[in-house]
């Protein structure tokens, strides 16, 4: 064998290993928080957070495995729990759905409370990581409230031109309102899954609308708190970035395409000044939102837009608790966005700050060699969370 070939192999076999991280030790996750009192309810209710997160051994400690089986497998853990679907028009003539899932198993509270969960870009009540918490929830007594983010879901017609956004809460804030007048009582738990974290956090922060006053706390998973540096790095090439953002663009880019139709008629084209060809060959999700998102929602700019819509500039007026979790290897997350947490719990009380270093992006696949346990770390630690969250009232 010569010397090229075996230089080959061994490059082969050192960038595969670099690949599946194998030298990266699991650790427990690292909690940041400035309030004691806080932190000693979380741990009560979740003393697995001083455990270390064992991933899968094979190939879990890979944040990009970890991201890929998560898009592409889902969950194991799925039983079927049978929602009520509610549909409402909002002003400007969208229909905005989502799905109510009633407990199934007993509960360990006398008061009755809701997790009201926002799904991750493109995903809905229908997506497997959704269906599992849910059902996992249902089980330990809590009902749910799932939002459907516009133009979704897959045999339901949109019925105005345009679809959701990275950080709009409109249809999260009639979703609990309306959702109130039937159930005046109750209390809401809000988690959201990426970008649906950046909604819910957004949401809690901001100061132009008055919210329900029955959400007693929050659990934020893999968002990126700041859309214009997070697009910035996503640009980029480190930790195979732009190959992540080119599935974005075009998952997003489906979305618009399936509801062409509505989304990209003459008239729609002409008030907006959008050229549809632009739009079906954006190599971005910036270039997308350029000639698109920014011109439907009337933003002067795609910069205007990614403020306007990003949490980070909003998360000082939050007073909700609240609780925000990032894995150090999510490729879609760069580690420097990681420092918006932080800074927030370490001068805000009730909140609390959890990174991992695996996980990847919503994986959380842990135990065993090959195949992991059927109920993630991360469905475990938010349904721990929201027992935390609801008994520290």
């Amino acid at each position: 064998m010569s010397a090229v070939v075996v230089f080959a192999v061994f490059l082969l076999i050192c960038t595969i290993l670099k690949f599946l991280n194998v030298t990266s030790p699991p650790r427990p996750p690292r909690l940041v928080c400035s309030d004691s009192k806080f932190l000693e309810v979380i741990l009560k209710h979740c003393p697995h957070l001083k455990e270390t997160y064992v991933p899968v051994r094979l190939w879990g400690s890979s944040g990009h495995l970890q991201t890929i089986v998560h898009a592409t497998v889902g969950r194991t853990y799925c039983p079927n729990v049978q929602p009520r679907r509610i549909a409402v028009r909002q002003e400007d003539g969208a229909t905005v759905t989502w799905d109510v899932y009633e407990p199934t198993g007993p509960s360990q509270f006398e008061e009755d409370y809701t997790i009201a969960v926002c799904p991750g870009i493109a995903n809905s009540s229908e997506s497997t990581y959704v269906r599992s918490l849910v059902a996992l929830a249902c089980s330990q007594g809590y009902r749910c409230i799932v939002l459907n983010h516009l133009g979704v879901l897959p045999h339901l017609k949109i019925t105005s031109p345009r679809v959701f956004r990275y950080g709009q809460t409109d249809e999260m804030h009639l979703m609990l309102t309306k959702y109130l007048e039937s159930n005046p009582e109750t209390k809401f738990l809000l988690v959201g899954f990426s970008m649906g974290g950046n909604i819910i956090t957004k949401y809690l922060g901001e100061t132009t609308r008055c919210r329900p006053k029955n959400i007693v706390g929050a659990i934020a998973i893999c968002q990126g708190y700041d859309a214009l540096r997070g697009l910035q790095s996503l640009l980029g090439w480190h930790n195979l970035a732009r190959i992540y953002l080119f599935s974005m663009t075009e998952n997003m880019r489906s979305v618009i395409i399936k509801h062409k139709g509505i989304l990209l008629t003459e008239e729609v084209k002409r008030k907006h000044n959008i050229d549809e060809r632009r739009v079906l060959t954006a190599a971005t999700l910036p270039e997308l939102d350029e000639v698109y998102t920014r011109r439907i929602f009337g933003f002067r700019s795609v910069e205007e837009l990614y403020r306007t819509d990003s949490s980070a500039n909003y998360m000082h007026n939050i007073h909700v608790p609240i609780v925000f979790i990032n894995a150090k290897d999510d490729p879609l997350v760069h580690p420097d966005l990681l420092s918006i947490p932080e800074s927030f719990v370490s001068t805000h009380k009730n909140s609390l700050y959890i990174e991992t270093e695996h996980g990847g992006h919503l994986g959380y696949y842990d135990d065993g060699y090959l195949i992991p346990r059927a109920v993630t770390w991360l469905d475990r630690t938010v349904l721990s969370l929201v027992t935390a969250l609801a008994s520290n009232q």
